[in-house]
């Protein structure tokens, strides 16, 4: 007997999988830059890190986007089936990486704010702080306002931390939209949300209200990513694995016609991915968090962090159960009305610049979620348009907010100090109104084309209820997009004007989303052809 149990073998041999490196490039790039950039921070000089950490962070995603654009056409899964590179993945990926190309310059922005320069004796000043600093505070560990932190801020410390974080949740902002099964989809989540819990907190001015948004940040967060992991656990208790195909293949063999609990699951996925996008009933961090957090971070965080949330709600539903579709259809049909009536009419009793862009926020992802609920390649073509015209349009948008600051060095972001703004900085005025006329969906803009390819593919989908609240949708928010450019200029300035600057990093990131806001509103056909192509899946 004893030689009998020798000689079987204790565990059955496990295969090693088998890993396609070219198909994760994209995402393994970004994960190692993060890692090195953690190595950086750890053992740079102080002095030296700020260069170091701008050079890694913006060389490792430019070279992930060159990945992206090396693997054009692919269709097929990697890593064991946990992730399916292919058109769709391709296409936001590409999105993601633009945005977070040009949110990390803004991040990395340190002539917009000035500190006032101490000199009361050594240690207390530095050129550093006199030249400008970034818009986070220099030592997070501290008590707002204490002097711990005024004197790290009098040294000119910049908190370079900001970079790493920035890293991972871009590597999982890569992986959440080309999960191809459940408990992938769950982690890239985690990897995305936890450092943009730290980063809302970063603020350097208004610390108490950046950190109340973080901590309402990471306590819905943690709540919606609750009801994520019971949806997990209902869909693998009704199909038996978390992979999207073989839920596919167990709702397409129920014939009972009773999915209640693949229902259920989805739902409860539904809750976690609608919490991410900022849609009604799950919107009520939006403008806090927004209004709270550092305007670069919030840029970022509008912008990336929705576009990779509707690419993962795309993939469960098209991928994972589009045979629930007379299930589903009806439920994100009512939330995408609610989402728009409820941006669209709180914008407008808004007196915040940010808030106001937050509601605004809440309103485009109802637009977003009417393309989805055509349920066909159409409306898969014209959420991704959607969301790479929104993106680059957001980060835009708070950028411009970013220049506009009061005597005190603060964003001035009541609405009141944009007075006059036309004739004090014509061109920036200008700028910031092109970007609100796009929002409202005025032809010439982006944002029209955006809207019409939308509502174009809820139509052909048999939603045409959807297609005339969102006509009156887009009417009730034109309204404060167009009192905001008439406050600017055809209002008489405030007794004490707001300050605008200048910087370059801020100033190149306006620069480029509105010409790009403009070109895509005049030219948008090579952009629209390329998310017909990139409107596949693979299973």
């Amino acid at each position: 007997m004893l030689a009998a149990v020798a000689q079987s073998p204790l565990a059955a041999a496990l295969p090693a999988p088998s890993i396609e490196y070219r198909l994760l490039a994209p995402m393994l790039i970004v994960f190692g830059v993060a890692v090195v950039s953690v190595l950086v921070e750890a053992f740079a000089p102080r002095r030296s890190r700020y260069l170091i950490q701008l050079i890694l962070g913006l060389g490792g995603m430019g070279v992930a986007l060159g990945a992206v654009i090396g693997l054009r056409g692919s269709r097929a899964t990697a890593a064991v089936g946990a992730v399916a590179v292919d058109g769709v993945t391709l296409f936001l990926q590409g999105a993601i990486l633009v945005v977070s190309i040009l949110g990390l310059l803004f991040i990395a922005e340190r002539r917009a704010d000035r500190v006032p320069m101490y000199r009361e004796g050594p240690g207390t000043w530095s050129l550093t702080a006199a030249r400008g600093v970034d818009a986070f505070t220099p030592q997070a560990a501290s008590m707002p306002g204490s002097s711990d932190e005024i004197a790290a801020m009098r040294a000119g410390i910049s908190t370079t931390e900001v970079f790493p974080l920035t890293l991972f949740a871009v590597a999982g902002l890569l992986l959440f939209p080309a999960s191809n099964d459940l408990l992938t989809m769950f982690i890239a989540l985690e990897v995305l949300s936890l450092p943009l819990y730290l980063l809302c907190g970063l603020a350097r001015r208004r610390r108490l209200l950046s950190q109340e948004a973080a901590l309402k940040y990471f306590l819905l967060g943690a709540f919606s990513s609750a009801f994520f992991l019971y949806g997990m656990a209902l869909l693998y208790g009704y199909a038996g694995t978390v992979r999207f195909s073989g839920i596919a293949e167990a709702v397409t063999r129920d014939t009972g016609r009773s999915h209640t609990l693949a229902v259920l699951g989805v739902a409860m996925l539904a809750v976690g991915l609608l919490f991410k996008i900022g849609a009604v009933p799950f919107q009520s961090w939006v403008p806090d968090v927004y209004q709270g957090a550092p305007t670069p971070v919030t840029a970022f965080m509008a912008a990336a962090t929705k576009i990779a949330a509707v690419g993962a709600l795309l993939r469960v539903l098209y991928v994972a159960v589009p045979d629930l579709r007379n299930d589903w259809r009806p439920v994100l049909a009512a939330v995408a009305i609610a989402t728009m009536i409820a941006g669209a009419v709180l914008a407008i009793t808004q007196t915040d610049m940010k808030r106001m862009l937050a509601y605004s926020s809440i309103a485009h992802a109802g637009f977003i979620l009417t393309a989805l609920v055509a349920a066909n390649d159409s409306g898969v073509s014209a959420v991704l348009f959607y969301l790479a015209v929104y993106g680059l349009g957001t980060l835009g948008a708070f950028a411009v907010v970013s220049l506009v600051r009061d005597d005190n060095g603060d964003e001035a972001t009541a609405l009141s100090a944009w007075a006059g703004l036309g004739r004090r900085s014509p061109w920036l005025a200008s700028i910031f109104a092109l970007f609100l006329l796009s929002f409202a969906g005025i032809p010439l803009t982006g944002g029209f084309m955006a809207k019409f390819a939308v509502f174009e593919a809820a139509s052909s989908g048999g939603a045409a209820a959807l297609v005339i609240v969102g006509v009156i949708c887009s009417a009730i928010a034109a309204f404060f997009y167009v009192r905001v450019i008439v406050l600017m200029f055809f209002t008489d300035s405030p007794a004490t004007p707001p300050v605008l600057v200048f910087p370059t990093l801020t100033t190149t990131v306006v620069a480029l989303t509105a010409a790009a806001t403009l070109v895509l509103g005049v030219f948008p056909q090579p952009l629209l052809d390329l998310a017909d192509q990139a409107a596949t899946f693979a299973r």
